[in-house]
């Protein structure tokens, strides 16, 4: 994270002295010596201007450094395929949802980097991105009222959106289509959620989740 603060700074100074020098020649009638420095300005900052949206998508995102429980939720049933969600993300404050359908699904987006970005050291990031609730059966997915809840805010500026949109202007930012992970609801279940450097887990935390487990053939995640 520091080479990569550094390298902002570098070039951001960069491109104010060849700015400076580009105004001097001009004055001076040196026109070649300022299409030189003007270029050598753009280069600086298009550089600098790259680190400095990659530094702040990065704080806006948590870190990963291994396999690690990011959240857990739990459910009560408050009508027919009808639950009220309490989602606890770590260091956030509880939120409640309510979620229809028999199971529910969590998604996140990952980004990890390659190189030339790894020179920085930077630990992989991810983000929670929505909460929704789904059936087992195709026709009553396709028919029933569904619900999904937005987990974090849009930014036009999102490295991961950026990364996807336009790869051959952030080479080494690996920005995953996202991984999700859905199990059964059940009244009283409370699960633990995982994340890992590529996936999603969701793990049951107590008697009501195992149970519910045990009624339903699992497929513990999937990458979309």
């Amino acid at each position: 994270m520091n080479a990569l603060l550094a390298t902002t700074a570098i070039f951001t100074l960069l491109a104010v002295l060849f700015f400076g020098r580009t105004v001097r020649c001009t004055r001076h009638g040196r026109l070649l010596r300022a299409s030189s420095s003007c270029i050598s300005c753009l280069i600086s900052a298009s550089i600098a201007a790259t680190a400095i949206l990659l530094t702040f998508s990065y704080f806006s995102y948590e870190r990963l450094t291994a396999e690690q429980i990011i959240s857990s939720i739990e459910f009560r049933a408050t009508g027919p395929d009808t639950y009220q969600a309490r989602l606890m993300i770590v260091n956030e404050q509880d939120r409640l949802f309510e979620l229809r359908g028999d199971e529910w699904q969590i998604d996140a987006r990952l980004i990890n980097w390659q190189p030339p970005v790894t020179i920085f050291g930077l630990d992989p990031i991810y983000r929670l991105e929505r909460l929704s609730g789904r059936y087992t059966s195709i026709d009553r997915e396709r028919n029933e009222h569904r619900t999904v809840h937005q987990l974090s805010d849009e930014n036009p500026a999102d490295l991961w959106k950026l990364a996807r949109r336009y790869p051959l202007l952030l080479p080494g930012v690996d920005a995953y289509y996202g991984t999700a992970t859905y199990v059964p609801m059940a009244d009283g279940a409370r699960y633990d959620i995982s994340l890992s450097r590529d996936a999603l887990i969701a793990r049951p935390a107590n008697v009501a989740a195992e149970r519910a487990l045990g009624r339903w053939r699992p497929q513990q995640q999937t990458e979309t």
